[in-house]
């Protein structure tokens, strides 16, 4: 499985995010999409023009924010 993690040096929800895949022992990429511009551009077309981080891509599939990837722990996604 491979997970990535759109996110920004300012954003506290990020952290949060990346926290609790690390407690879940989940592996992620982290792209900083507020240090390069290309990511910018990227982040923005793979997740449909969101406008707010974090964003989760797992197996190139947008998932969504920190909420959509609780409501996937709780259903048993990662099991």
């Amino acid at each position: 499985m491979k997970i990535t993690v759109y996110s920004t040096n300012t954003c506290p929800i990020c952290v949060k995010t990346k926290t609790l895949l690390d407690k879940w022992e989940l592996p992620f990429e982290q792209k900083m999409i507020d240090e390069d511009r290309v990511l910018m551009t990227e982040f923005s077309k793979v997740t449909n023009g969101a406008r707010m981080v974090p964003q989760i891509v797992i197996d190139d599939k947008h998932i969504g924010g920190f909420s959509d990837l609780t409501e996937l722990h709780m259903d048993g996604f990662f099991d």
